[in-house]
């Protein structure tokens, strides 16, 4: 799924496709931690058709009230978007996730994000990924809202969320079971 979004948002120059095959342990269920804090949103909730109907996949959003994404899974970094406004994620257990900050941030070509991992890079729940100037976004973008998505439901059996209203950053917000 990753490749697919780096033909649609595009790579950067100085960015190498991944070449990392996904990796499966016995665990059949992944936690999920909240990767901002802000105010939990369903993704029907998205004022974006492409997130709202699931056409990347099933999840949530956050409206972010600070600028900070920390990695919601133990996982490895497959893809940070040279617009740093995105970044995708394999949960060691092969879960997919997509952190996708704000609407049509695409188009602001970077300004007012900063990039902490590179593609490749292991990192742990709660590692800082993204940093991003939350006013500037609010000023430039569509919207802030958030959407966190499982980009390969082929392997996703049930998505159970534990959350509403404002959650913390590194809180439990879902548990995905894999097929």
């Amino acid at each position: 799924m990753f490749n697919k979004l780096k033909k649609l948002f595009g790579t950067g120059e100085n960015e190498n496709p991944s070449t990392v095959e996904s990796t499966t342990s016995v665990s059949k269920e992944v936690a999920i931690k909240a990767p901002l804090t802000g105010e939990f949103n369903d993704l029907s909730e998205v004022p974006d058709p492409v997130f709202a109907e699931k056409m990347m996949g099933d999840g949530f959003a956050i409206t972010p009230s600070e600028g900070v994404v920390v990695s919601p899974v133990d996982g490895e970094i497959v893809q940070v978007f040279h617009t740093k406004h995105a970044v995708g994620i394999r949960s060691n257990e092969g879960l997919e996730v997509l952190i996708h900050v704000g609407l049509e941030t695409v188009k602001l070509e970077g300004q007012g994000f900063e990039a902490h991992v590179t593609e490749g890079q292991k990192v742990k729940a709660g590692d800082q990924l993204l940093t991003f100037d939350l006013n500037y976004i609010k000023e430039n973008a569509k919207s802030t809202i958030t959407p966190v998505i499982f980009t390969n439901g082929d392997i996703v059996e049930n998505i159970e969320i534990n959350a509403s209203g404002a959650i913390q950053a590194g809180s439990t917000v879902a548990n995905v079971t894999l097929k």
